[in-house]
């Protein structure tokens, strides 16, 4: 049945064939209309985009926290829960990929870029000032403590948790329930076979709406730090432009060459299909970023960065619940909006295209393997990369020449590449720089060509392996959009795009939450026949089951 919904909801000739005409193209004219407007209107551009971000991290703040907080309190309680054992496939459904490729995969299209640019920044930032330290106190070891408990807050087990929400409910839909791999398939048990309607058909363009800015936001990020380690790497100066008084930022005309060269490369990346291309260029991310931890394991304060990782670990654990629901209410700095609020949008603007990509890559796991593989594994890599890269920085703040900081104040994006000169000022410091630069590349291209297809797989309504066309299409338009935000705007425009993008999509994950435990209540509990062998029924097995979905939708 659902088979035929999705063949009468895709064109069969023309342009279009193999799509859903209705969710391109009205995806199509929200982008371009945006594309025109950035490049038009520049200037009333940036202004807009200014005020948007402003409201949206004053106002809105508080929705953002409670939201992110009630994910992960959410899929903690799924984890624990009697439907652990429940598999997201058919009961003899098994892994496709192997743990080190499932966890590269996760690990690149999950953080990527954006773990790049800010590992060193970020710290920095806190380091110098934040709501939980007078100003006195800055740059000191307290403030150290404090810098680090932040930054672990913000890239832990909140961004996982929602990926979590989105992924899981996909994959158990699809390949559970053999729905369409798309996000209308979550909303099944709440509107029955309206999932192939206008309400399925406006799910899906906030997805790719959310996909496509969240996408475009970490590649003008990653674009930003390539030319200033192309500049430091070469000392070529068409890479940056040098101010009279020293100060050096990314060159505009040099970072949109960056974006249409990578974003060529992560086209062919796409077409090629997610187990060749992505699976590839995935496992390549992982082994070049345990080869640049090695390097400052190795060459930098060894001793210091595993105490700090101990410390941090145990720090973030003691104040996850008070971080999560605490909302400034008495100063309400604009601290929290453009970090906290700023971070947990950008994730739910991640969210359809990184939850539906680790939807593609899980089916046969269950529900507790899961999730226990998607919150703990990359959030506990993830607190090992900023210990090595923020650790590092703020040890030479701390006991060396500092210098990082300052380096933070005048180009955010050199931030990587000083900590790395003063770790090794000679050649085991440049290869780092080299890797590094080559590193954000790859994360680049895993990005893009990941969005593309997760992009493509919502229009064509779930084909794992839609139209080529469309995919070269999409992964240029990509790049389209991270070059219209940075010329408009900057990162305070990829700020806006990320955090504007998330606030429909979020509204569509509280249902999609709903209707995943809908669902799983009308499970038959799996049974067990012997040690390690499982027997489970499904909804499609039990005909009288009082809870049973009904094919032609709720009653």
């Amino acid at each position: 049945m659902h088979a035929r919904k999705v063949a009468e909801a895709c064109a069969s000739s023309g342009f279009h064939k193999g799509l859903n005409p209705t969710v391109t193209l009205w995806s199509q004219f929200i982008v371009f209309t945006l594309l025109i407007f950035g490049t038009v209107w520049t200037d009333v551009a940036g202004g807009l985009f200014d005020a948007v971000k402003a409201f949206m991290v004053t106002t809105m703040k508080w929705y953002y926290l409670a939201i992110v907080a009630g994910f992960l309190f959410f899929v903690i309680w799924l984890m624990f829960s009697r439907y652990g054992n429940i598999r997201l496939g058919k009961d003899d459904d098994r892994p496709e990929f192997g743990y080190f490729s499932w966890f590269a995969m996760l690990f690149s299209a999950g953080m990527g870029i954006g773990l790049v640019f800010w590992s060193i920044a970020e710290p920095m930032y806190h380091f110098q000032s934040n709501p939980f330290m007078a100003a006195e106190m800055a740059e000191t070891p307290t403030a150290a403590n404090i810098a680090m408990r932040l930054t672990f807050f913000h890239w832990g087990l909140h961004p996982w948790a929602i990926y979590v929400v989105v992924a899981l409910s996909l994959a158990y839909f699809a390949y559970r329930k053999d729905l369409p791999l798309t996000i209308r398939s979550a909303l099944y048990p709440l509107i029955g076979n309206r999932i192939y309607g206008p309400l399925g058909h406006a799910a899906d363009i906030l997805a790719v709406f959310g996909t496509v800015f969240g996408v475009a936001t970490s590649l003008g990020l990653g674009v930003q730090q390539m030319a200033t380690g192309l500049f430091d790497l070469t000392g070529w100066e068409a890479f940056v432009d040098i101010a009279p008084d020293g100060a050096q930022s990314p060159n505009m005309t040099a970072m949109l060459i960056l974006i249409a060269a990578i974003s060529a490369v992560a086209t062919l990346s796409v077409v090629s299909g997610l187990g060749r291309g992505v699976k590839i260029l995935s496992e390549l991310n992982m082994w070049l970023s345990l080869a640049i931890m090695a390097f400052l394991f190795l060459f930098g304060p060894t001793v210091y960065l595993l105490n700090t990782l101990l410390q941090s670990t145990g720090d973030y654990i003691a104040n996850v619940i008070p971080l999560s629901l605490w909302s400034d209410a008495q100063k309400d700095t604009d601290w929290q909006g453009s970090w906290t609020a700023f971070y947990w949008g950008w994730w739910i603007a991640w969210a359809p295209f990184v939850g539906m990509f680790i939807a593609r890559i899980s089916r046969g796991r269950t529900i507790r393997e899961f999730v226990l593989g998607v919150l703990l594994v990359p959030t506990f890599l993830a607190f090992i990369w900023l210990d090595l890269f923020g650790g590092t920085a703020i040890h030479i703040e701390l006991f060396e020449n500092g210098g990082i900081a300052d380096a933070v104040s005048a180009d955010i994006t050199s931030a990587l590449y000083v900590t790395l000169a003063k770790v090794d000022p000679g050649l085991l410091g440049k290869i780092a720089a080299a890797v590094a630069t080559f590193l954000i590349a790859t994360y680049f291209i895993t990005s893009s060509d990941s969005g593309t297809l997760v992009v493509n797989t919502i229009l064509s309504m779930g084909d794992p392996n839609p139209p080529v066309v469309h995919r070269v299409i999409w992964g240029l338009k990509e790049g389209l959009v991270a070059a219209v935000l940075l010329v408009a705007g900057g990162l305070s425009a990829l700020q806006t795009a990320a955090i504007t993008a998330a606030l429909p999509f979020s509204v569509i994950m509280l249902f999609m939450a709903w209707g995943l435990v809908r669902s799983l209540r009308a499970e038959p509990l799996p049974t067990f026949s012997g040690p390690g062998h499982r027997v489970a029924g499904s909804l499609a097995s039990d005909p009288d089951h009082p809870d049973r979905l009904d094919p032609h939708g709720p009653k």
